[in-house]
């Protein structure tokens, strides 16, 4: 295929110590052989294509026909390569990003370049690999990572450094998804990652921790973290100060869930016996641990709603509810922090638990509505509102219904309709200036929402499906839009029908307010 052929079987890659890696970027001298299997035997790669009698030959004739399919395209050359090859011309565009691989795995493509029978082969391989990531065929991406690993000797330095961190991606979503791999093999894997490169060793720990506690292996999850969290390699931990921090956070969730597993156990044998005190001892421990870990990670700006449920569980059972709350506010309000509807959640959800007055929680629940109009507790935050005497509440509760049903999830909620309508009557009872707070909201929608809520073809499914729904949105259509509405007449005809006393009182109503819709249509 090119100048240097692959050796026979897959016996040897080159493997570049991380000492080597990490100094004089990551120069390659001094580089060490290291046998295939000592990162991939987990696979049974190497004993599989023995037995085969096809290994080496299927691999090369897969390749040779993706060279075939390459052979028109552009070539990936980092520029270490294209000043080693002498070959490369013209400017460099950016590849097709796929979304499988990341970023940095993805290099420039250069414009009229000849590509070495080397470098073909090699974009080949990689690229073959990632076909076969994307068709799940995991034994097809395992064979074709041991050519891989052996071609990865012949590099640049660039790659080299790269190298260790894609051997890590490609070869853990092999294992984790390969039906012949177990925990063992993948642990194996892991292990010998985390000493090939001491730039990823927190990522490296941090995901094999994650496979562990997806797969319920707490305790060996728990372990990783602890050693992961103890680790130090000079500036360079620094620099992972972020991986870090998620280390931490994690071990302080899985002294939450153990804290959390004591706090039942009590429960079944008492406070009071020995078994019972001993208990209580461990969960003050855990408790601590816990505290220290979360509280670190919750100040770093970012979105860590566990993290935060499990912290302010932790500090209410202690009862240190002003620290639970001081946490909240800041969690919710720190404009360092991303935008969370669910920080204003869990601080009205804290709030309504601690019994705060009414005008905390409505700030609270005002938050949210400004974040998401159409989130659940919109009608908590309208009932609140309706109990206030504040004027500017009644207009805001009016505001915050109409919202909430812009939104195609509260189309056919009741409740919803039922709150509009009783509204709607109560502001043509007091007329005055709240005729105008209706006169605002129905401006807006005048123009699409008789088709989104009030079709003929809504009249007929609501009336079959929900009565009740029918006829709270049936009142609502006739003072909006008048008895002449398609909604309200197919209503009031099936209602009259069924002799449905609610019907002919909503008929009754909505004739004596019908110049309502007359003075509507003028805004």
């Amino acid at each position: 295929m090119g100048s240097r052929q692959p050796q026979a079987g897959c016996s040897h890659v080159t493997v570049v110590p991380s000492s080597a890696l990490d100094k004089d970027g990551g120069s390659c001298a001094g580089g060490a052989e290291a046998k295939v299997n000592r990162f991939l035997d987990p696979l049974g790669c190497v004993s599989l294509l023995r037995r085969s009698g096809h290994g080496r030959r299927a691999r090369r004739s897969e390749m040779d026909s993706s060279d075939e399919e390459l052979e028109d395209e552009r070539g990936h050359l980092s520029p270490d390569e294209e000043r080693e090859d002498g070959s490369a011309v013209g400017n460099a565009i950016p590849g097709i990003y796929l979304p499988l691989l990341p970023e940095y795995f993805h290099h420039p493509i250069a414009t009229g370049s000849t590509l070495s029978e080397f470098q073909k082969a090699k974009r080949a391989c990689l690229n073959s690999i990632q076909d076969a990531l994307l068709r799940s065929q995991w034994q097809r991406a395992a064979e074709l990572m041991v050519s891989y690993l052996e071609e990865l000797e012949n590099t640049t330095k660039d790659r080299l450094r790269a190298a260790p961190e894609e051997i890590w991606r490609i070869g853990t979503e092999i294992l984790q998804q390969h039906p012949r791999s177990n925990i063992d093999e993948i642990n194996y894997f892991e292990d010998q990652m985390k000493n090939l490169g001491v730039k990823t060793y927190l990522k490296v720990s941090l995901e094999h921790a994650f496979h562990l506690l997806c797969n319920g292996f707490l305790d060996d999850a728990y372990q990783n973290l602890v050693l992961a969290e103890s680790w130090r390699y000079g500036e360079l931990s620094i620099a992972q100060e972020k991986d870090l921090k998620l280390i931490q956070g994690y071990r302080g969730l899985l002294d939450y869930y153990n804290w959390l597993k004591k706090k039942t156990d009590i429960l079944e044998i008492g406070e009071d016996s020995y078994a019972g005190s001993s208990i209580q001892q461990e969960m003050q421990s855990l408790y601590h641990q816990a505290k220290v870990s979360l509280k670190e990670i919750i100040k770093v700006p970012g979105v860590w709603d566990p993290f935060v449920i499990c912290y302010v569980d932790l500090l209410e059972h202690y009862e240190e509810y002003e620290e639970a709350k001081e946490m909240l506010n800041d969690y919710a309000h720190d404009p360092r922090f991303p935008s969370n509807p669910n920080a204003h959640v869990y601080l009205y959800q804290f709030l309504k638990r601690r019994g705060e007055p009414r005008k905390t929680q409505i700030s609270a629940l005002k938050d949210l509505h400004e974040l998401v109009p159409s989130h659940e507790l919109m009608l908590e935050f309208y009932i609140m509102l309706k109990k206030s005497k504040k004027s500017k509440h009644h207009k805001l509760r009016l505001k915050v219904i109409f919202t909430a049903l812009d939104y195609a999830g509260w189309k056919e909620n009741t409740k919803a309709w039922s709150f509009l309508a009783k509204q709607v009557v109560e502001i043509l009872q007091n007329s005055g200036k709240q005729l105008e707070w209706l006169k605002t909201e129905w401006s807006a929608r005048k123009q699409w929402w008789p088709p989104f809520h009030f079709s003929l073809y809504l009249a007929k499914k609501n009336w079959q499906e929900n009565e009740s729904l029918a006829c709270e949105k049936a009142l609502v259509a006739g003072i909006l839009l008048g008895k002449d509405c398609k909604y309200f007449k197919y209503i009031r005809k099936q209602g009259c029908k069924a002799k449905r006393k609610k019907l002919k009182a909503l008929k009754t109503f909505v004739k004596e307010h019908s110049w309502v819709s007359l003075r509507l249509s003028d805004v």
